[in-house]
């Protein structure tokens, strides 16, 4: 499509693929939705992007990022269908991570059938110099039916400029002003209690007469207001290969809880389609997929965390760690969590979080995963898993470590092939050495 361009989209499930290529000083590129109502959002919660993943109305998720032989796309999820009468417009963004869109080769923004994976809409965007944020497209209202349109403008203050100007409150660092000159004299230096330093006395004035005034009455106080809606936080941490590791103190996340989540969404193989493994999307309503954690605390006590024998943990108790429960979809927002009570830090030695195919799919080949940690205090940290190439059942997704009292997060992405009769707990445990005995057991 050539910029300005509009053309009719289904009202119906869509997914947003913002692409790039990837390569050598090529910034990170994030996709974000605005949903609007005369041009502007109606709260902070009309944005959607890697913070604030999914719109409460569901109509619009965001489903990260997966890279395919060089090429990166950052997914969102749109289902025309579910959003609200108010909306009018939905603004389809990008913004550059680390440098401006010049240095982002054959960005392009492609709108495809959910279900059906036929394109509906495409637009190339070209030019691009010192640019770090950009509206690509955007999806609108035109006499009860929706049009795609593509846009292309482009914004030089980024993520943060382009939310704004959109009406979002955006969280800025607050600095002290630095201190002012100041023209008058200091003053003396003040007398200290029980001190022999005698204290100037006041010349004292006659008494004038007191007029008593009426007593006057005061309106009631207003009703307490509630408080300001916290402001949209940008700030995040992407893991990758050449930067694996992040310390959470660094990150002011060392209390609170820590949220670790996982979403996926399968993808089917098909012979002779494509270029490499030839995939396209597919729902499998038998998928499962397990979040796990194996736990040291500091007094040696181990133990694993797991839906697998209704081992989910306690949060104010030992091991301080919490599976919500057991997502069999991946497709719903809140996808499957793994709760780590960070006030407890120095009760742990290490927690390794992972994952296990249960049923369902071959192995991690056949899906694309996101992991993101959300420290209830700090950045979130996120990486994707689609680098499988071997018949994986289990993934070690990251590691925690208690160091010097710092708590650092390693990215694993490691991709572990049981050997036959050997389940997948028992090959995480043989890698990482924790030294456990295992017994069969089921949900």
């Amino acid at each position: 499509m050539p910029k300005g361009s509009n053309v009719p989209v289904p009202t119906t499930a869509l997914r947003v693929d913002l692409a790039r290529r990837a390569g050598p000083g090529v910034p990170d590129v994030d996709a974000s939705a605005l949903l609007l109502v005369a041009g502007k959002v109606r709260s902070d919660a009309d944005f959607v992007f890697y913070n604030q993943p999914a719109h409460s109305s569901g109509a619009v998720r965001h489903e990260g990022k997966r890279d395919a032989g060089g090429r990166v796309t950052d997914t969102l999820f749109v289902d025309l269908a579910r959003v609200e009468p108010a909306v009018e417009t939905i603004v389809l963004a990008a913004s550059a991570d680390g440098g401006t869109f010049a240095q982002v080769p054959d960005l392009a923004i492609e709108v495809r059938d959910a279900a059906q994976g036929a394109v509906v809409a495409r637009f190339d965007s070209t030019g691009a110099t010192v640019e770090t944020a950009f509206v690509l497209g955007e999806f609108y209202r035109r006499q009860g039916a929706w049009k795609f349109r593509a846009v292309g403008q482009g914004y030089g203050s980024g993520l943060e400029g382009l939310a704004k100007d959109f009406g979002i409150t955006v969280d800025e660092p607050q600095h002290a002003p630095p201190p002012q000159p100041s023209s008058m004299p200091p003053a003396p230096p003040r007398p200290q209690t029980g001190a022999s330093t005698p204290v100037p006395q006041q010349p004292t004035m006659p008494a004038l007469p007191v007029t008593v005034p009426p007593p006057v009455r005061h309106a009631p106080p207003p009703p307490p207001q509630a408080p300001p809606a916290a402001p949209v936080r940008l700030t995040k941490v992407t893991l990758t290969k050449s930067a694996p590791s992040v310390s959470l103190t660094k990150q002011g996340g060392t209390s609170g809880a820590m949220r670790v989540n996982l979403n996926w969404e399968v993808r089917k193989q098909f012979s002779g389609w494509g270029s490499k493994r030839g995939r396209a999307v597919a729902l499998h309503n038998d998928l499962d997929l397990d979040l796990c954690a194996l736990f040291e605390l500091a007094d040696g006590r181990k133990g694993v965390v797991q839906a697998l024998g209704n081992a989910f943990g306690a949060l104010h108790q030992p091991p301080y760690i919490h599976l919500d429960g057991d997502d069999r979809s991946g497709a719903v927002a809140n996808g499957e969590n793994l709760t780590i009570n960070l006030d407890h830090k120095n009760d742990f030695r290490r927690i390794l979080v992972f994952v296990t195919v249960y049923e369902g799919a071959r192995s991690f080949a056949d899906l694309h995963a996101t992991v993101t940690l959300h420290p209830q205090f700090g950045a979130p940290i996120d990486f994707s898993l689609d680098e499988c190439t071997v018949p994986s059942t289990v993934c070690a997704l990251a590691l925690i470590t208690h160091t010097g009292g710092d708590l650092i997060v390693q990215r694993e992405a490691r991709y572990l092939v049981p050997e036959r009769g050997v389940s997948p707990q028992r090959t995480v445990d043989y890698a990482y050495g924790w030294g456990m005995n295992w017994t069969p057991g089921r949900k």
